[in-house]
């Protein structure tokens, strides 16, 4: 037996895809770091536009798309959600709390799984097997004491910070709902079609809401250094993350793709320790090794669907 095939017999191609790019998105906050001066809607616009100028080779070489009314419904209802709303409210999260505290802000990951699901069994009627909601339980609860010190939300009276877990909980509905339906696009067209439909659109989306809510200088007050930093974003953590992350959807059922995205926020404490010398409590460091067994076991489950 290859070492190929032993890996994909621990860990199926389409959840092993799906966790490289939560650990992509784990190192988005600290590429934004430095973006914190612009306003959160310039930042889901540049960095969408120049995640569209890169696909369009890509895409030109696709074969014939049939845009039928219900595809292009789809698009723009997960463009709209994942990617303009989603976007923003992560993005205006980290902007409240000055892009240095990742504790509240992953509070999304704690709750996207629960609107994720729902969605799952609404559209794509997929069953809540046993198994599945043992490990789904046992993820949750893992990657909420990760996150939150000795399980104590320490928000406080700062009014920034709760208004950042509000964003946070509002991308947990945008992006958590989107899952689902990013499934039926994916029905209907490849990942690399997918992946840049949704740049297109939400770069579209964007700049209308741009030029409706924000002064023209939200536009042209873009430094080269921070045109640079969205570049790096669109070939990581953006463009290339979303791209490997349709490719393991294409065959990863939405109910177990959304918790094999907890591995993002166990990764985004640890480089909170690392890089910010925030240390994790050894209630913590239990945690992650219980929230990643659980997912690894939950990633398993795809394998006989």
């Amino acid at each position: 037996m290859s070492t190929q095939t032993s890996l994909k017999k621990l860990i199926p191609i389409g959840p092993l895809f799906i966790i490289i790019a939560a650990t992509l998105w784990a190192l988005d906050g600290i590429l934004r770091r430095s973006l914190y001066a612009l306003p959160p809607l310039t930042i889901v616009f540049y960095e969408h536009l120049i995640g569209s100028l890169l696909l369009i080779p890509l895409f030109l070489k696709e074969k014939k798309i049939q845009y039928t009314l219900s595809l292009i419904s789809l698009l723009v209802l997960v463009s709209l959600l994942s990617g303009l709303l989603g976007t923003l409210w992560f993005t205006t999260a980290l902007a409240k709390v000055n892009f240095i505290s990742f504790s509240v802000v992953l509070l999304l990951q704690k709750l996207q799984p629960l609107f994720a699901t729902s969605a799952a069994v609404i559209f794509l009627k997929e069953k809540i097997t046993k198994r599945y909601a043992i490990w789904a339980i046992l993820a949750l609860i893992a990657a909420y004491f990760v996150t939150f010190k000795n399980g104590v939300v320490n928000a406080g009276t700062d009014q920034a910070t709760i208004i950042a877990a509000l964003y946070a909980v509002g991308a947990a509905a945008a992006w958590g709902s989107s899952t689902a339906i990013s499934k039926l696009v994916l029905n209907k067209v490849n990942s690399t079609a997918a992946t840049a439909l949704r740049f297109f659109i939400t770069s579209i989306l964007a700049f209308g809401a741009l030029v409706i809510f924000l002064p023209a200088e939200a536009l042209t007050s873009v430094t080269p250094s921070q045109m640079t930093r969205f570049f790096g974003i669109a070939l990581s953590t953006g463009m290339v993350a979303l791209y490997l992350y349709y490719k393991g959807l294409k065959t990863t059922q939405a109910k177990i793709s959304t918790i094999l995205e907890l591995v993002f926020p166990v990764l985004g404490v640890i480089i909170d320790a690392v890089l910010y010398k925030n240390f994790l409590a050894p209630a913590q460091l239990l945690a992650a090794v219980i929230l990643l067994f659980a997912v690894f076991k939950t990633a398993q489950l795809n394998r006989k669907h």
